[in-house]
């Protein structure tokens, strides 16, 4: 009996202790419970202050920075060396790239030319007295830079690099411009003025070269186009002042460089040029316009006395550098309301009244269904010429040895083959030239007076 209630009692003992440490389990998993719940709401307490940030980082704008473009090539930190070079621009306003690739495959009667133009990229005038046969060209990498104000005021800039296939780095167009939209404008730099002879769709007859510099070879016919004073100089720059009235515009181009620099060998009339001083040729064009016709007058005069000049057989210096030209185009382009069917016609005159030298041109051409057809006249009537420097210098290949008058015949053409492959920005032009010379006094070989060539140029934008 006794043996039985220590039994008793040890059972009872025991049930009550599981019981006490079943409370006291429940009990600290109660406390865990609710440590892992205060956790949780920190956790999305701080989650909620995170997001909040962000959103306020997302509202708050860049700060603009100085530099135009900052590539970045290399991170100091090691979290974002595997992140991508990124470009940066200030957002002082828009920035477009752009260019072009022309390529030209030639073919033309011997180089010796009746004329004084370029009909190749290089800068090569007389290439040799055979037929020739070349291929040249160029890439333009353009970048213009514009920013407009919302009350209309304007600035930006242009810079064209220039690449041609001879290996040789120039430079097309780099200036600087401002002014008000529509109203008024300001530009310096190297650009070209107004087009006051435009030849349409000029694939080979195209007077390639800088509009300011080799224009006159001596010894050669000169086809004066109101260029003299337009621009895009190697030894100067351009100032030019234009406004916009309704259906007028009103322009005047200064353009400052050395005189000589418009002298291929820096010879006229059979004389050695010297210069002494800069020239400045002063250059108003007006035109007005209206719907599909346009018009145009000019006048370009160098202003600077005694800029260059040659010495006589006495040693003084007679001055060759009073010149002034005038010039009229008229314009119908039938394309602004028909683009399909439309004509584009041009008729262009130009005259020039220079040191002991007159020059007329007159030119037309029309351009309809990608095909242009183009015919130039140029008169050229010296009052003085060194027979004996002439002979000299040309090595008996000029065309001009003598005073007296020249006229110059050139007929052009071309035909444009658009979308190539389906690409809208890629082209090929075919063209052709013929040109002739005649004058008061034959040359000896009466069959040695014409030229012609042919050109497939390749045109693609990007």
């Amino acid at each position: 009996m006794h043996m039985k209630i220590k039994l008793l009692t040890l059972l009872t003992a025991t049930i009550l202790s599981s019981g006490a440490m079943a409370a006291t389990q429940e009990s600290e998993l109660e406390q865990r419970l609710n440590q892992l719940e205060q956790r949780l709401a920190a956790a999305e307490k701080r989650a909620a202050s995170a997001e909040a940030e962000i959103q306020q980082i997302k509202a708050t704008p860049a700060p603009v920075t100085a530099p135009i473009a900052v590539v970045s090539e290399q991170s100091t930190s090691s979290k974002s060396d595997n992140q991508s070079p990124k470009l940066t621009l200030t957002g002082y306003g828009d920035l477009k790239i752009y260019g072009d690739v022309e390529v030209n495959m030639d073919a033309a009667s011997r180089s010796n030319g009746l004329t004084s133009m370029h009909r190749s990229a290089n800068t090569n005038w007389a290439d040799g007295n055979n037929e020739r046969w070349d291929i040249n060209g160029r890439l333009l990498l353009g970048f213009d830079g514009y920013r407009r104000m919302d009350n209309g005021n304007f600035a930006g800039f242009t810079a064209q690099p220039l690449a041609d296939l001879t290996g040789h780095m120039n430079l097309d167009d780099a200036a600087f411009f401002f002014g008000h939209e529509n109203d008024w404008k300001i530009k310096v730099g190297r650009f070209e003025a107004y087009d006051m002879f435009p030849l349409n769709q000029d694939t080979f007859v195209e007077y390639s070269g800088n509009t300011a510099n080799d224009l006159y070879r001596d010894g050669y016919g000169y086809i004066y186009m109101m260029k003299e004073g337009r621009g895009r100089s190697d030894s100067g720059g351009n100032f030019m002042l234009s406004k916009n009235i309704d259906s007028w515009y009103f322009e005047l181009n200064t353009l400052l460089e050395n005189g000589t620099s418009l002298y291929q060998d820096k010879s006229y009339h059979g004389n050695e040029l010297t210069n002494d001083k800069n020239v400045a040729y002063l250059r108003p064009v007006i035109s007005w316009s209206q719907d599909n016709f346009s018009i145009a007058a000019a006048m370009e005069a160098q202003v600077v006395n005694n800029a260059y000049g040659y010495k006589d057989a006495n040693g003084q210096t007679v001055d060759q550098s009073d010149r002034t030209g005038y010039g009229l185009t008229m314009t119908w382009n039938g394309q602004k309301t028909d683009p399909d069917d439309g004509v584009v016609a041009n008729l262009n005159t130009a005259y020039l009244d220079a040191a002991d030298e007159t020059d007329f041109t007159v030119g037309a051409n029309a351009l309809w269904h990608n095909f242009e057809l183009g015919y130039i006249y140029a008169h050229n009537d010296i009052d003085k010429f060194d027979v004996t420097n002439a002979v000299n210098n040309c090595d008996n290949d000029c065309w001009i040895t003598n005073a007296g008058t020249y006229d110059i015949h050139t007929i052009h053409s071309s035909y444009l083959f658009p979308n190539v492959m389906g690409m809208r920005n890629f082209n090929i032009y075919l063209g052709t030239y013929v040109s002739w010379v005649s004058a008061d006094h034959e040359s000896d070989d009466g069959s040695d007076n014409t030229r012609y060539g042919g050109r497939v140029r390749f045109k693609y934008y990007f």
